[in-house]
């Protein structure tokens, strides 16, 4: 495997992506990429997706080239992508593999037009409803299957369709088993093996490559890509003072503010897995209540993991009235 020398910190910030030379061959991505690949095999269809790096993951519409986000090519940007946004999607092997089968689905859908077909449509939906960033979850629907965190199949129908697939495509998973008292994920798995079968020894209708921001064309700096994702300032919340009070109520000890920031990473992902919040949003959520603990001279006592477990259940009370209602104390 290709051994690059180290980034020195003021690399990772000010040059263009572009020049840090990233590639998915000889990384640890590589072997990552292969085991997928040969999951890909497995399947017997006619083509192979098109892995390269990118700003994050995805599949642009019309082709069959999966987007892996360039930070997951060098460890130190693994890291300094954690630093800055408190959350990573590919945290390790099986976790890369998630997502990898995830957008797998997409590329089947794009490359077959699936989406055009009145079974499809009639199990996922059609693909022209509106893709909304911020969608409601509810948690434990039996209608749809569980894969990436976030219950992410409830945001659009394509993505109804690519975690069905995932699920599907995983080796060792009996989803049979897995989903038999959820009728309706149970149908759509059904009808994607179907269909999947189906397709074997079929040519795609688009096998089209064209790699959209791709890393080597990325003029952006890692300081300016990681500017666009600045915490956001939160209004007021009324009543807040108080809750934290209850969760840190010593009068000495480790201040709370440093004991919210060492919890933050945990409980953000939790949180989007569990509720189904964005992490950027946990993240500002977290550096809200961070701030007002400092403010307000609040301290942790010796139950340091007990008040990790409320202020835990805090958050978490906080996300899903936001999920469900649209704001936190409504």
């Amino acid at each position: 495997m290709r051994k690059d020398p180290p980034f020195e910190e003021h690399d990772l910030v000010a040059r263009p992506i572009r020049d840090l030379g990233l590639r998915i061959e000889g990384t640890t991505l590589e072997p990552i990429v292969q085991t997928f690949l040969a999951e890909v095999e497995r399947l017997e269809l006619p083509f192979r997706p098109r892995p390269y790096l990118s700003t994050e993951w995805g599949v642009p519409m019309g082709t069959i080239a999966i987007a892996i986000p360039f930070y997951l090519a060098r460890s130190e940007l693994t890291a300094l992508h954690a630093r800055r946004t408190g959350h990573l999607e590919g945290a390790s092997a099986a976790d890369i593999l998630r997502y990898l089968r995830h957008e797998m689905g997409h590329v089947v859908n794009y490359a077959y037009q699936l989406y055009e077909e009145e079974t499809w449509i009639a199990s996922f939906g059609s693909i022209t409803q509106p893709y909304v960033e911020e969608y409601r979850p509810e948690p434990f629907s039996r209608r749809f299957v569980r894969h990436l965190p976030g219950w992410y199949a409830q945001k659009h129908p394509d993505e109804d369709w690519a975690e069905t697939f995932a699920v599907w495509m995983t080796p060792g998973r009996d989803w049979r088993a897995e989903y038999a008292a959820w009728p309706v994920a149970l149908g759509k798995l059904e009808l994607c093996d179907r269909m999947v079968r189906g397709l074997r020894g079929r040519p795609p209708a688009l096998t089209d490559e064209e790699l959209d921001e791709e890393v080597g064309e990325l003029a952006t700096t890692l300081g300016d890509y990681y500017a666009t994702s600045g915490v956001e300032e939160l209004a007021e919340l009324p009543g807040i003072d108080g809750a934290l009070r209850s969760v840190f109520d010593e009068s000495a000890g480790t201040p709370a503010a440093e004991v919210i920031g060492a919890a933050s990473a945990g409980i953000i992902d939790g949180v989007f897995r569990w509720t189904g919040l964005f992490p950027e949003r946990t993240r500002t959520l977290l550096r809200h209540l961070e701030t007002r603990a400092r403010a307000l001279g609040l301290f942790c006592g010796p139950d340091e993991r007990g008040a990790v477990v409320s202020l835990t259940a805090l958050v978490t009370a906080l996300a899903m009235n936001q999920v469900v209602k649209g704001s936190y104390l409504p």
